[in-house]
């Protein structure tokens, strides 16, 4: 059994108010290196799973929304237990371009097997503390990178579904984000 196809993750905040459950497997894991995660999570990076917020199931709990800047000066909605104030996702601005809570970043620190889901790619690995280890293997870029040639295609049909089911469609997401 394949726990992130069957959509059987779950995860959860640090006193077990807020508790989630992803319902599909994310469409890509970043490894953020960028100093905004570094400083937000404390540690060298961030790693978060990109999902459809349609496809992340809140099971109990609330979350408070805290607007954070950006370097790309967009802004991220970050979204924490309002019991023990840890971060579960976010909602980065530039990239929903307008539509709101589209996509969630979730934390995978958060879920229940942080394990299940390793990061596909490393970004913003410019300012990667050198005393971490990068697994062999994952690409890694600088900066951001180009979408359509990192995603598997398809992640690309269902990042596209999603924007199209939110009319005006937006631009083609490539550049340095976030």
């Amino acid at each position: 059994m394949n726990r992130v196809a069957d959509g059987m993750l779950e995860g959860g905040c640090g006193c077990g108010s807020v508790r989630y459950r992803l319902e599909s497997s994310p469409l890509i894991v970043h490894a953020c290196h960028c100093r905004n995660c570094q400083r937000q999570t404390g540690g060298w990076h961030a790693v978060n799973a990109l999902i459809e917020s349609e496809l992340v199931t809140t099971l109990s709990g609330n979350v408070v929304a805290f607007d954070l800047d950006t370097p790309s000066g967009a802004g991220q909605t970050v979204y924490r237990c309002s019991e023990c104030q840890v971060a579960v996702w976010s909602n980065y601005h530039r990239i929903s371009q307008g539509h709101g809570d589209i996509l969630r970043f979730i934390r995978v620190g958060t879920l229940d097997e942080p394990d299940c889901l390793p990061p596909d790619v490393h970004i913003y690995a410019q300012y990667r503390n050198r005393c971490s280890a990068e697994p062999d293997g994952v690409p890694a870029f600088d900066d951001f990178y180009d979408l359509e040639s990192v995603w598997k295609a398809t992640s690309l049909r269902r990042l596209a579904r999603t924007f199209a089911a939110r009319q005006p469609r937006p631009s083609a997401l490539s550049g340095n984000l976030p």
